[in-house]
């Protein structure tokens, strides 16, 4: 397995092999905010095929709950059926990477309640709970309409450096 920086040329591939809700890409957007310095949005990479993705969030959790000033990885997913071969950890500890090149001491990443596998990976990898908040994002629907959409979750951080 491969991570790289993600690529314009990656977005379509990446809508391919990890699709997400409604009729737009939302691996663009990330690639957007990307482009516009606000995160490192990372692909996992097997045998020439994306099979993983992470986003390191360099403005931290929007949620207002979420008060301690620290990046967010985000938007961690891996192919179902490439699960459980250390992707999604992979994933997560080259975030966890690009902090350190940057002199950041904590980061933090959003679990949500419904999604005990991710918290299972998250505490083995030493993340620790702090805030319940409600994550709140919104997506235009394959019929045309924005799906609003809140998701109960746990902010947990880990000491990755200084």
């Amino acid at each position: 397995m491969d991570i790289a920086v993600c690529r314009a040329a990656d977005v379509p591939l990446l809508d391919r092999a990890l699709p997400g809700p409604g009729r737009t890409s939302f691996h663009a957007r990330r690639f957007a905010r990307q482009r516009a310095g606000e995160c490192t949005y990372l692909v996992a990479w097997r045998d020439g095929r994306p099979v993983g993705s992470a986003e390191m969030r360099w403005i931290g959790c929007t949620a207002p709950e979420v008060t301690v000033g620290c990046p967010e990885i985000g938007g961690v997913a891996v192919r179902p059926e490439e699960r459980s071969r250390g992707i999604g950890s992979g994933l997560i500890r080259a975030c966890e990477g690009l902090a350190r090149e940057r002199g950041i001491a904590v980061v933090g990443i959003g679990v949500a309640k419904d999604n005990p596998r991710a918290a299972a990976l998250y505490a083995r990898l030493g993340y620790r709970p702090l805030v319940e908040y409600a994550d709140r994002y919104a997506y235009v629907g394959e019929d045309g309409r924005t799906q609003e959409c809140v998701d109960m979750c746990t902010f947990l951080t880990r000491r990755v450096g200084g």
